[in-house]
């Protein structure tokens, strides 16, 4: 989704089809077939108007929801900054910053070091603008694991009666999530997995546990930036169910793209070499540098493989230690299954880009999907890939695959951790939510989503 300049907008479209037929129009007349990779062959497809390019418009959005994505901006940010040096001490707000794991080897490629020396350089450039605690988002990343997890088991002990208990779609990319709500309905609602993405829980983390037990202030005195690699997750903080009414407040006031921030470096001038090194903080308030550590998976947050393992174990007894991919219709199509004695007891898959996933979307309204779970990423290549940060300088609109390829590098540098092994979650799950099962944790961690879905133009082939 690319950033909403409201000022700039001087007309705006009266309905989708209008505005489709507009960009269809604009592509020109030599964009009447695309190609496409299919087992290792070069296939011919006729053009259609693809969702990337439904949801980088913003045509469809309403004048409120434009006003809110418009201030999710810098400008907005150094608003705030701008206030807290001002005498009003009422309107004074504690800035907390946190940053997604894989934006951090963006940061990494840029600042030519480890991700360990990006993420303290990076912290101590968002310190001297004056935000006073920068986290990692890898703990809310754990808690959204292991409640997909645990949602996935009860999923498939209901199969057989719930008809919409599996495939269970991860829910974790914003831009798939408008997707299914806005033009799948009620075909993939349902099966979409309630856990809450890392970012909205990092939000409740910040908001309800850190500024409450931690600061002893209410959540309309914290300002929470997020550091995300794509454009997208600006939509998803402004969802209504993670604004809260009467403190009007929102769990993330702010997205910012890792593009975004470099921009900021290079607007003000400043050299890496001249930034101080600081290390992260703890949301619970331990002293001690948190280093940064990755989940399984290539580049994203690694629900396909988390969850396959749990189940695998949890299900079936097996203990499965390495996943082996197979390659479907290219890289970003892949399935994992699960055997024994010949018999194929789980089958997963992961489903990158648009292209996939109107593939898996027309198997589905055929009846054709053999999956349990599917993890579903908007952008090709997975969360790394975000064109928030992997969109080439020189050719503006495509991804830069040097620089993706760089950063792949350095995030799978990164050590494995399990949730199941974090101590800091288990105090949380205590602590906070007053157990794993408890109703605190049920509200705070999940949430709903829902049917909202228009009838399509005839000429928009989803």
């Amino acid at each position: 989704m690319s950033e909403v300049n409201v000022a700039k907008r001087k007309e705006k479209c009266e309905n989708c089809t209008k505005q489709c037929n507009k960009k269809q129009s604009d592509d020109g007349a030599n964009s009447h077939q695309e190609s496409e990779e299919v087992n290792g062959q070069e296939v011919q497809e006729e053009s259609q108007l693809l969702l990337s390019a439904c949801l980088s418009c913003d045509g469809c959005l309403s004048e409120e929801e434009s006003l809110k994505i418009s201030q999710q901006s810098l400008e907005e940010v150094e608003r705030v900054l701008a206030l807290n040096k001002k005498c009003d001490v009422s309107k004074h707000k504690l800035l907390v910053a946190s940053v997604c794991p894989q934006s951090l080897p963006f940061f990494a490629v840029k600042f030519g070091l480890d991700i360990t020396e990006a993420a303290h350089k990076l912290c101590g450039f968002l310190k001297s603008l004056g935000v006073q605690y920068v986290f990692d988002s890898t703990l809310a990343a754990g808690f959204s694991i292991l409640e997909s997890q645990k949602e996935f088991i009860q999923r498939y002990r209901r199969r057989h009666h719930d008809p919409h208990a599996l495939p269970m779609f991860t829910s974790s990319c914003p831009g798939w999530i408008r997707y299914a709500e806005r033009v799948l309905g009620s075909l993939v609602t349902p099966h979409i997995c309630t856990a809450r993405s890392p970012q909205q829980i990092m939000g409740c983390l910040v908001k309800d546990y850190f500024s409450k037990q931690q600061q002893k202030l209410s959540a309309d005195k914290v300002y929470h930036v997020l550091v995300a690699p794509c454009f997208d997750k600006k939509l998803e903080a402004v969802r209504e169910e993670f604004y809260n009414s009467l403190l009007e407040t929102r769990d993330v006031d702010c997205v910012l793209t890792s593009g975004e921030i470099h921009y900021l470096m290079e607007q003000r001038k400043v050299s890496v070499e001249e930034l101080d090194s600081v290390p992260l903080d703890h949301v619970l308030g331990e002293a001690g540098d948190v280093t940064p550590v990755r989940h399984e998976g290539r580049g994203s947050e690694g629900f396909l493989e988390h969850v396959f393992k749990h189940a695998a174990t949890e299900l079936f007894g097996l203990d499965v230690h390495d996943i082996t991919y197979k390659t479907l219709r290219n890289r970003d199509f892949q399935e994992v299954t699960l055997e024994r004695d010949g018999e194929s007891l789980l089958q997963f898959a992961a489903v990158y880009g648009f292209r996939n996933i109107q593939t898996l979307v027309h198997r589905m309204r055929k009846g054709r999907v053999p999956y349990q779970l599917v993890e579903v990423l908007s952008c090709p290549g997975g969360c790394l890939s975000g064109r928030g940060q992997a969109e080439s300088e020189v050719d503006k609109g495509r991804v830069d695959r040097a620089l993706v390829q760089q950063m792949e590098e350095a995030y799978s540098s990164l050590p494995v951790r399990l949730p199941e092994v974090n101590p800091a979650l288990h105090t949380l799950y205590q602590d906070w939510l007053q157990g794993q099962d408890s109703p605190q944790a049920n509200t705070l961690l999940h949430t709903q989503y829902r049917n909202q879905s228009q009838p399509q133009p005839p000429h928009m082939q989803w």
